[in-house]
Order: C-alpha cells, then structure tokens, then sequence
C-alpha cells in the first residue's frame, strides 16, 4: 500500500510587520487643577476624619485646599502613619471633587536647622513621617518651616537644614511629591526670613523634587515691601534672582497685623491688616504670579491661613480673595452658612482658654506663696 503523497509545506515568509511590538505607555495626563485656572484654597481641619477637610474646602468655594496630616504641636508617636482605608477615602473623594492641588503643611515643632542633635533627630524623624502621610495621602506639595538656626551662623544652620532635608526623604519613593520650603517672618533666630537664604537651601537640595512657599505676611514682616506697585516690582525681582519664580508653586495668602519689618508672625484677615485689599487685587491679579502661561507658572495655589475668630471668618476670606482677583463669578459655589467654627465650638474654645488661664494664674500664685514661704526665716526653738 502507498502512502499518501504529504503536501509541500513552503517555508514561512517572516514579515518584519509581524514582529510584536509592545504599545508604549501613555504619557501621563497632567492632573486637573493644572488647567490654567486660579486655584485659591484655605487651610481646612481633619478633625473628625481626613475626609471631612475636603468636604470643608467645598463648601466654602474654594478648588485646593492646605491640611495637616496630624497634629500640628504634638510629637507623634511610633511612625503615626494613615491607615490605608481612610488615605483611600481621601485619594477617591479628593478626586470625585477635582480639589487641587492638595497641601500639607508639616508639623511647627519640626527644627530642620537644630544644632542641637538630639531635637535635631527628632526633627528628621517627625519630617521623614510627614512625608510619608503626605504620599500616602495623594498630596502634591509638602510645606516645612526651615526651622531656628539658634547660636548657629546662618551659614551652618542652611547646611544643616539641608542635610536634614537629605536624611528625612531618604528611602521615601517621592513620586509626584515636592517639598516646599516656607520663607519666615524674621522673628529671633529663624531662617529665612530673607529670599537668599531660602535660596542657598534650594540650591543645596537640587537633587530633590524641592520650591518654595512664599507668605505673603512672612514677606511683609520681614521687609519686603509688597504693598506698594514699586515695592511688589521689586520683591518681584529679588524672588526671581534668588529663587526664580519658577520655584513657588504656592503662596500663602494672609494679611498682617505687623507693620512692615516688624519681623512677628502674627497674620489678619485679608483686607483687614496692614498689606490692605488693594495690594492683594495686584497680586492676585498680577501676570507673574498667575496659574496660566506664559508669564505665570501652571497650577500655581493661593492658600489663605487667616485666623477664623468668628462663625464665617472661613468663608469670608476665601470669598473675598475670589473677589480681589475679579473671579468671584467663575468662583466655586460656596454653601451658604457654613464655617468651620460654629457659634457652640466657639463658645466652647472660649471657656477652654479661660480655664487654660485660671490653671496658669493658680499655678503662678502657688509658684509665689512657695517662693515666699521658702524665704521666711525659720522660728527657733526655746
């Protein structure tokens, strides 16, 4: 029996245009808030949940927002991360609300600039925990105060204050996270009052993803005229040759209750203080510091720390930044009636602060008798 005759198989003809070629990944989409429109935002509280900050950050208009991500003066204990569910929360709603972009400002007990190494220590610890809250939240920019240089130079308080910085993002994956470092007001020994020294720490840190924040009351105390169209042309200037406005892709917005040079920290509300709302309107308004090209740096926030004295005070100072920068008709819709302080939290913090001074006054009168007693000569005996 023959087998069957077995068909020619010809040879397969490689096709070059068969060869697999993987599709490359998209390029990443830049987020939302970078749209080229104002971002005016204010400091809103995590109290009660992470999540109840950005509810807070809607309703009262504004589009980004600044928190903490624990409390502000107290060391926290252990590593303090978030738990994942409730950072989740906060990634998923902050998202559903388009708030951008979202700033966390680090804890005030923080001394970058220590000479003093145990606090020092401490202080790396506490910013390294920061940023890892920070990342974990979703948060764009993380703020930190450079810190007191004490009876340090100002030269080897910046080099400290670097090498702090160094040590405290070491093994944190950064991703789309960048430190900001705040200008100062001036007051005893803290750096960076002056637009230099912020620089020469920027400089120091050009391997990291770094800017600066700049406040406007900070930059008012500290002498830096920007109440004036002179004065504002030429700190305008000095920003860009020791730092580059490049760099500052947040302003703190807050008016003073110093004068000009008086170097306190003490901030008003806006309009209210001594920069006035005329100079606000000329920076809010002012080409070089907008949020769009091509003179102004995309996505660029103005983020409001002004006190809240009175049930409203929030809302109010938000709205009239709107106002002050002519956008209070594109303006995010606030919910009418809300504030962060309600006429009973107010009430409550009241009588905390008098109980808090009639501790300090019992305290201070027993001090006084003690002191006093200890001085009496003793009675002898017989």
């Amino acid at each position: 029996m023959s087998m069957p005759e077995q068909p020619i198989i010809q040879p397969t003809q490689f096709d070059p245009e068969d060869e697999y070629r993987p599709e490359p990944e998209p390029e990443p989409q830049p987020p939302s808030w970078m749209d080229g429109s104002l971002r005016i935002g204010l400091h809103t509280s995590i109290a009660g949940s992470y999540v109840n900050a950005l509810e807070a950050a809607r309703k009262l208009g504004c589009n980004a927002l600044q928190i903490f991500s624990a409390s502000p003066r107290m060391w926290q204990g252990g590593s303090a991360r978030i738990p994942e569910v409730d950072a989740q929360a906060f990634r998923e709603r902050r998202n559903e609300l388009r708030l951008g972009p979202l700033v966390v400002h680090a804890n005030y007990l923080i001394n970058l600039a220590s000479a003093q190494r145990m606090l020092q220590t401490r202080s790396i610890q506490a910013f390294h925990d920061e940023i890892v809250r920070a990342l974990a939240l979703g948060a764009d920019f993380l703020v930190v105060h450079p810190g007191a240089r004490g009876e340090s130079s100002s030269g080897q308080a910046i080099s400290t204050i670097v090498e702090s910085v160094k040590q405290a993002s070491k093994r944190a994956p950064m991703g789309g996270l960048r430190i900001l470092i705040e200008n100062t007001a001036g007051m005893g020994s803290a750096v960076g009052a002056r637009l230099e020294e912020v620089g020469e720490i920027l400089a120091g840190l050009r391997n990291l993803p770094v800017g600066a924040c700049l406040d406007t009351a900070h930059l008012f105390a500290a002498g830096y005229d920007i109440k004036t169209e002179r004065g504002l042309a030429s700190t305008i200037g000095q920003i860009e040759s020791s730092i580059s406005l490049e760099n500052v892709p947040v302003f703190h917005v807050n008016d003073s209750k110093t004068p000009l040079g008086g170097l306190v920290d003490r901030h008003e509300h806006i309009g209210k203080g001594k920069i006035g709302a005329e100079a606000f309107a000329r920076i809010l308004r002012h080409p070089r510091f907008g949020a769009a090209g091509p003179e102004g740096l995309t996505g660029r926030a103005f983020i409001a720390e002004t006190p809240i004295d009175d049930p409203g005070d929030d809302r109010r100072n938000v709205a009239m930044l709107w106002e002050l920068a002519g956008l209070h008709e594109q303006a995010p819709e606030a919910e009418k009636g809300f504030s962060m302080l309600t006429a009973a939290l107010k009430k409550k913090i009241s009588e905390n602060r008098k109980a808090e001074k009639k501790r300090a006054r019992t305290k201070k009168s027993q001090a006084r008798k003690s002191k006093a007693a200890k001085g009496k000569p003793k009675k002898r005996r017989g």
